[in-house]
């Protein structure tokens, strides 16, 4: 039987189904009905509705609630991380470490509940306003669209999901069509717990739909805010559509790692193998292009083949494996493509660049053309570039020397140049003797350029799902 969709206060059925493939095996390993525009009118109108009872729920009810959602998803840990592998095929260990994520990322919901500050400001600062003061709150906005991806399916529907609900909004998550199975489990969870406090109008739909048949709703003016996640060409197109609603857009990257002359090389060539290469490189902050001062590069590189070649990649059902297949067979012969396009082009391939189905394996690739899409493109997937560098603010110009802007990651001890870096990268975030692809959840996290407009991170998107008001006196 197709699992149900979260509509109104419900799960139902609708006239349409779709499969879901496991990218490794590939085979089915379920089934879900598929929303058309009548389920998305019919979950607007009942989130309408539905915020103006749940925008008047205590902070001790909502607060309580995530507590709640938390707990709940901790207890079914596991269950949620092999439904999070079968569907993307992500290595089992890192379907848990997500899971756990997610767990947190409630929690700090639950926690900012009771930090939505306001403040009160003095008025009297010109004639005519004397003994007047200010008092100014945040309120919730609305109807939140939350559009979420596949690579991280439950824990970025958490962050669209823990600040709405903390702030006393309503959301539809529309989740991407690989990863509707873990979607819809999440909701079976939020809408399990809403009943068990007494919440009757749920707060949450979650709704597998296509493109198409959301595009004329896109600028529905009972949508106030729609947070995307994905990719840059689909966000940018959302925000062309749109109406006056926000649009937070979190996109994609190709980020850049620095190796300075005074790094640790064994702690920079492990942690850059498995940013780079961890769930096949399918992430936004992923290690893509490493910078190497020249006095190292040499033992970098004899490094960096050493811990790449460490890493096992397959079966993403085996606890050691630490890189799986990519979301579909296309996905990896796309990849293939562009690095036998960056060695015609004069780059030499160190390690990989075989592919068996949707596996590639882990690719090291040196002296990319910067015109190359391995290198000027967001290759999600496990491949690296390396290059040599003389000068650090040379290789801080090389990182910034891209269209994308997220976050980059530096391997130094120089207090002077970790400055320079900090006040000179075009990018959201930077990463200290780490890799670009660390993030914590309640970090602000996003992007500038192509990169997106926005900061997620719970108390960040609360910002974004508020409005102030002021109440002068």
């Amino acid at each position: 039987m197709p699992e149900k969709i979260l509509i109104g206060n419900g799960f139902i059925e609708t006239e349409n189904t779709k499969q879901v493939i496991n990218p490794y095996t590939n085979k089915s390993v379920g089934e879900v009905f598929i929303a058309g525009e009548k389920e998305f009118e019919d979950s607007l109108t009942h989130l309408e509705k539905a915020f103006m009872s749940y925008s008047k729920t205590p902070t001790y009810v909502k607060q309580e609630l995530l507590y709640n959602i938390s707990e709940a998803v901790s207890s079914q840990m596991e269950s949620l991380a092999k439904l999070t592998t079968d569907e993307t095929g992500k290595p089992i260990k890192f379907s848990r470490i997500e899971v756990e994520r997610a767990v947190l990322t409630f929690r700090l919901g639950a926690e900012e509940c009771s930090r939505i500050h306001g403040e009160i400001l003095p008025l009297d600062l010109l004639k005519g306003s004397e003994n007047k003061s200010g008092i100014v709150k945040r309120f919730p906005i609305g109807v939140i669209l939350g559009i979420t991806p596949w690579n991280f399916p439950i824990n970025l529907a958490a962050h669209k999901i823990s600040p709405a609900l903390a702030s006393g909004n309503v959301i539809l998550i529309k989740p991407s069509s690989s990863s509707m199975l873990t979607a819809l489990a999440l909701g079976k969870i939020i809408f399990d717990e809403c009943y068990k406090l007494g919440i009757n109008d749920i707060p949450i739909n979650v709704i597998p739909i296509s493109g198409s048949a959301m595009d004329s709703h896109i600028a529905d003016s009972r949508i106030k805010l729609i947070s995307f996640t994905g990719s840059g060409d689909v966000g940018w197109g959302i925000k062309k559509k749109s109406d006056r609603q926000k649009v937070s857009l979190e996109l994609g990257g190709n980020a850049g790692v620095i190796v300075n002359h005074d790094a640790d090389i064994d702690t920079a060539a492990a942690k850059i193998a498995i940013g780079g290469f961890a769930q096949a490189g399918q992430s936004c902050i992923s290690v893509q292009r490493v910078f190497v001062h020249e006095s190292v590069y040499e033992k970098f590189k004899l490094k960096l083949l050493e811990e790449t070649g460490k890493l096992k990649f397959g079966d993403p059902y085996l606890d050691d494996t630490a890189v799986g297949p990519m979301i579909t067979t296309e996905e990896a012969e796309r990849a293939k493509k562009w690095i036998t396009e960056a060695k015609s082009a004069g780059a030499a391939i160190l390690t990989g660049g075989k592919r068996n189905g949707a596996v590639l394996e882990p690719s090291v690739i040196e002296n990319a053309p910067d015109h190359v899409n391995v290198k000027c493109a967001e290759v999600f997937a496990p491949v690296i570039t390396i290059e040599k560098f003389s000068g650090f603010e040379e290789a801080v110009d090389k990182v910034n020397n891209s269209r994308y802007g997220l976050q980059a990651g530096i391997f130094t001890n120089s207090m002077s140049d970790i400055m320079y870096a900090y006040n000179t990268l075009h990018t959201g975030g930077v990463i200290i003797n780490e890799a670009s692809a660390y993030r914590m959840d309640a970090m602000p996290y996003g992007g500038v350029k192509d990169s997106g407009n926005t900061r997620e991170g719970v108390r960040y998107a609360i910002k974004e799902m508020t409005e102030e008001k002021i109440l002068v006196l």
